[in-house]
């Protein structure tokens, strides 16, 4: 295949080989089957192009049509799509097993701006060395943190613990 030459998804006009007959859908045109030629010869009496829309059908369905606008919106449909989708941001919020009260104020404030904008949460508590032992400190720390933030976000995740981190995962309210 030559560099720079884009393959095209649909086949076109003299392009549709290997049949003999296709079924003929358009405007301007009786729907039905009919012979290559004839579908060929309608096409180009009204300047459009015979465009092969599904080549497993039996037989295959192809549509007169003009290709560069039918092209034209197949591109903005997949952009129409690709602006629907919505993409998922996680804001991460680190506490200690033994965060001040002030800390945690601060953390929440930030955790209720982030769920506002519409981005998941992410809360842990890091265990560094010893303070493994202080499990049961994180977990309600999390718990409270929660709670704290239930009016704005519902829990996806319940306080787990892996390795030295335990998570909890926030989501915010869909909004009615």
């Amino acid at each position: 295949m030559p560099r720079g030459k884009v393959e095209e998804p649909y086949r076109i006009n003299q392009r549709i080989t290997g049949v003999r007959d296709v079924r003929v859908v358009g405007e301007n045109v009786e729907p039905g089957v009919y012979s290559i030629d004839q579908a060929r010869r309608f096409a180009t009496e009204q300047n459009l192009d015979l465009v092969e829309i599904s080549p497993k059908a039996d037989p295959p369905v192809c549509r007169i049509i003009d290709y560069s606008k039918f092209k034209y919106e197949q591109k903005k449909k997949q952009r129409e799509m690709k602006a629907k989708t919505t993409k998922v941001v996680m804001k991460e919020i680190r506490f200690g097993p033994n965060t001040d009260d002030h800390d945690f104020e601060f953390k929440l404030k930030h955790a209720r701006q982030f769920l506002a904008e519409g981005a998941k949460v992410k809360a842990y508590v890091h265990f560094v060395g010893r303070t493994i032992v202080f499990k049961e400190r994180g977990e309600l720390l999390l718990l409270k943190f929660a709670q704290a933030l239930e009016d704005v976000a519902k829990v996806e995740q319940l306080p787990k613990l892996e390795g030295k981190r335990m998570f909890l995962f926030l989501g915010p309210k869909v909004k009615k």
